[in-house]
């Protein structure tokens, strides 16, 4: 079993960073889940599949996975440039601003 040990990056939606500092270890799916035919839900016996380990560096990751004999891979995080702007909202309503502010 291999297993995937990589850093989230942030979504589209996200301006911060938060939830992207953090490396995590995910176990892949074993088996196909199943739909249960009376409530249609999709369920697996497969628990490894649930089970997503958060480490706080890549070292860490890599020593858990070591140390278990789990074989594992490494995937490159896609590091995004910060969408921050130096002055930011209060930019618009600033007194100082070279050209009057307008819609």
């Amino acid at each position: 079993m291999r297993v995937r040990i990589y850093q989230p990056a942030r979504n589209a939606m996200q301006s911060g960073t938060a939830r992207t500092r953090h490396w995590f270890l995910e176990f892949p799916q074993a088996e196909p889940r199943d739909i249960d035919p009376l409530m249609g839900w999709t369920s697996s016996e497969d628990t490894q599949s649930q089970v997503r380990m958060r480490f706080d560096t890549r070292a860490d990751a890599e020593a858990y996975a070591r140390e278990n004999g789990l074989d594992y891979v490494i995937q490159p995080s896609h590091k995004r440039s910060l969408n921050i702007r130096p002055r930011g909202y209060g930019e618009n309503f600033a007194t100082d601003r070279v050209a009057p502010w307008t819609h």
